[in-house]
């Protein structure tokens, strides 16, 4: 009875190679090694722990091809140990890229340990920018809410008793709207600010008595007229915009103007124009003078020759119309229509300058700060000034960090933060979620603290490790067989693309943010060797929705595992949101996919070699073949060598070539460029089982014979046929 070509042997294992490898993976054995590396791998932690479980390591070892090394633990060592973003590491100048795919399916020394992230900071920083606008919005609306609303209002109760009104006209003059009762209002609105007895005028706040005078309320809290003119509601408004105000706003800057205006055409003396701070403040950005100087001394600018030359500063004499006391001449006012224009300009230059910077500085110190820290102590004391920075008034870094999340310093203590910061956001009984408060959540994610205050790597919608390996296998694809200007420029493409998959994943907080960007998707499939186009959106997102436990799961059903490895690769739970639990010691779950189905790929490849040498070189090659990019992975691979020799029926002596040689050898018999082509594959291999089997006993081989019609074939006709190129 003739013996099964290596051809047919090959079909009958490859044409259902997911039943095949069911049926290997079933094996008893297999399924017990299997259950033993999957449940223990996620304890291992350091490469100590795992050169010393033997099953483990020598699980690991056979499926990635490297069986015949498992003895060498040192030299293994050394290539788990490599920085694989180092070209010149262990792993990456070895040869043999088996090595290297073997260190980049482990992780032990963990992604990077950051309290921020350049996403997450980045997040952080646009929030604090974006707070601005959301203020001057909210000052606006309230603005516009009271001037509407005020009219409206017939006696003392109407106004107390609306919340929004009432915290307005307390915000306004500066008073705390949490901590004043009604009743105590109602006495200030209703005090005679000419009895010095009255509430107002006995209160130490001169805030109250600035509140009293902003309304016309008779003793009995009723009205006559009006209960404010329209200078009342004027003046209130700007008191709001300027208390309320935290940054340098347009809006502040108008307000200030329109302060200034109409309060220095009132103005009697210089020491009563700086009796009022907002003033002084005004004068001071204008003319560009130290926020410190006294008022008295801005006084003697305005009006002392002798004190203005003493001080090096003349300037300010030009704009105010003050006698050497500081008085006015009768008949004159503190400045001219045009002096007061002129004021004007000075102030909205400087306060252009200062609105520019202020933003900038505050968020340069933060990410200057924060790349520096290394627990949660660095940011509790971060609160100090950047001694390379001559503004003392640059924003600190946790009031950044507060304002972002719309959360007043003055809110929370140290004491507290630390709590929310050090919290596990994923215990439900944790500090930060007892708060009841989606800020403070929001607040924790932004950073990455341990419960002890430690920093550690965020957890990213992929492991920085996993996304490493999916940019080389990236850079890979996309320059495969080029060579000069092609390559470069093919280069340059594929790193603005790795940059930005690498960015991408920093920021992507769920599957839909994934799959919603067909850019990060086509660079997950040419990583992995697909062509997107081959992938619908539909079905892409039926495998992400897929529970990798069900092996009657969609993503489980499809006959390439690839695509479940993908899935396994980002760290997503059954809802589709970030998880930590993707990865657990020193393997990502996509990792250990991969590494398991290696392992039970290499069994059937092995078991097939025990009954036919052929057909696991056969397997080998159809494996490998997507991945081979130029003529040198025949050479640095024993079994792809073999697999080259046999199939164009060379000598084994052409491994004494010169290297260049043998390279140049491959290239005119196979054309590297289409390895990743099905039908191109085919062809090669059953060139490969032809010649197999004449080389091993051809007369027992069905195949020939029927190529054949049963007559023999001389060794050279073979051999002729054999050294045709593959594309003929």
């Amino acid at each position: 009875m003739a013996s099964i070509s290596t051809y047919t042997s090959y079909l009958t294992v490859n044409r259902d190679i997911k039943g095949s490898l069911a049926t290997v993976a079933d094996q008893s054995s297999v399924a017990k090694d299997t259950a033993y590396y999957k449940q223990k791998i996620g304890e291992v932690k350091t490469v100590d722990e795992f050169l010393g479980d033997y099953r483990l390591y020598s699980y690991a070892m056979k499926a990635y091809g490297l069986e015949q090394m498992t003895y060498g633990k040192a030299f293994m060592r050394k290539v788990l140990e490599s920085d694989l973003n180092d070209k010149s590491s262990f792993a990456n100048s070895l040869t043999d890229k088996r090595y290297l795919q073997f260190a980049e399916a482990f992780n032990f020394q963990g992604d990077k340990k950051v309290a921020q992230n350049t996403a997450q900071a980045t997040s952080v920083t646009d929030a604090y920018k974006a707070s601005f606008a959301s203020e001057q919005t909210s000052i606006k609306t309230e603005n516009t809410y009271f001037a509407a609303q005020i009219g409206k209002v017939t006696d003392i109760d109407s106004l107390v008793n609306n919340t929004q009104l009432r915290t307005y006209m307390l915000d306004a003059v500066g008073l705390d709207s949490d901590f004043v009762s009604k009743s105590y209002l109602k006495q200030v609105l209703t005090s005679d600010l000419s009895d010095p007895n009255s509430v107002a005028n006995q209160a130490k706040n001169p805030a109250w008595k600035k509140l009293t005078a902003a309304f016309n309320f008779n003793s009995d809290g009723t009205i006559n007229g009006t209960i404010q003119t329209a200078d009342q509601t004027e003046d209130l408004n700007l008191d709001y915009v300027y208390n309320k105000s935290t940054f340098p706003s347009d809006l502040l800057a108008d307000s200030n103007k329109r302060y200034w205006d109409k309060h220095i055409a009132s103005a009697t003396s210089a020491k009563d124009l700086t009796s009022d701070s907002r003033m002084v403040d005004y004068i001071k950005t204008a003319f560009d003078l130290n926020p410190t100087m006294l008022a008295s001394s801005v006084a003697s600018l305005m009006s002392s020759v002798t004190f203005a030359t003493t001080y090096g500063n003349t300037k300010l004499l030009d704009y105010f119309n003050f006698e050497t006391d500081g008085s006015l001449a009768s008949g004159n006012t503190a400045q001219t229509a045009a002096q007061t224009t002129d004021v004007d300009t000075l102030y909205k230059a400087a306060f252009s300058k200062d609105q520019s910077t202020a933003m900038n500085d505050a968020v340069t110190n933060y990410e200057k700060r924060v790349v520096g820290f290394t627990s949660i102590n660095d940011f509790l004391v971060s609160n100090k000034k950047d001694d390379d920075k001559k503004n003392d008034n640059v924003t600190e870094v946790w009031d950044v960090a507060l304002r972002a999340f719309g959360i007043d310093p003055d809110e929370v203590s140290q004491s507290e933060l630390k709590r929310v910061l050090t919290s596990d956001v994923n215990d439900k009984k944790s500090y930060v979620n007892s708060l009841k408060d989606d800020r403070f959540v929001a607040l924790n994610k932004a950073f990455n603290f341990t419960r002890d205050g430690k920093v550690k790597a965020p957890v990213l919608a992929q492991s920085e490790s996993i996304s490493d390996k999916y940019a080389a296998d990236y850079a890979s694809y996309k320059i495969r067989s080029l060579t000069g200007t092609a390559k470069d420029a093919a280069t340059k493409k594929a790193d603005t693309e790795i940059d930005y998959f690498k960015s991408k994943m920093e920021s992507v907080t769920n599957v839909k943010d994934l799959l919603s960007d067909t850019r990060a998707t086509n660079f997950i499939m040419e990583a992995n060797g697909i062509d997107p186009k081959s992938v619908a959106p539909a079905d892409l997102k039926k495998m992400f929705e897929s529970d990798l436990s069900d092996p009657k799961s969609y993503v489980n059903t499809l006959e390439d595992e690839k695509f479940a490895q993908i899935v396994a690769s980002f760290n997503f739970d059954a809802k589709g949101n970030l998880t930590a639990d993707a990865e657990r010691g020193a393997q990502q779950r996509g990792a250990v996919l991969e590494t398991t189905n290696q392992y039970t790929r290499q069994t059937l490849e092995e078991q097939q070699g025990d009954k036919n040498a052929g057909v696991r070189l056969a397997l080998y090659f159809e494996r490998m073949a997507p991945t081979i990019s130029s003529p040198y992975g025949f050479l640095s691979d024993d079994a792809l060598f073999q697999f080259f020799k046999t199939t164009f029926n060379l000598p084994t002596s052409i491994a004494n070539m010169d290297v260049t040689k043998q390279a140049e050898l491959v290239k005119s018999h196979i054309d590297v460029t289409k390895l990743q082509d099905p039908d191109y594959v085919g062809k090669l291999l059953k060139r490969f089982t032809a010649l197999y089997d004449v080389q091993n006993n051809a007369s027992k081989s069905p195949t020939l014979s029927i190529l054949t019609g049963g007559a023999s074939i001389s060794a050279d006709t073979l051999l002729a046929v054999a050294q045709l190129k593959s594309g003929q």
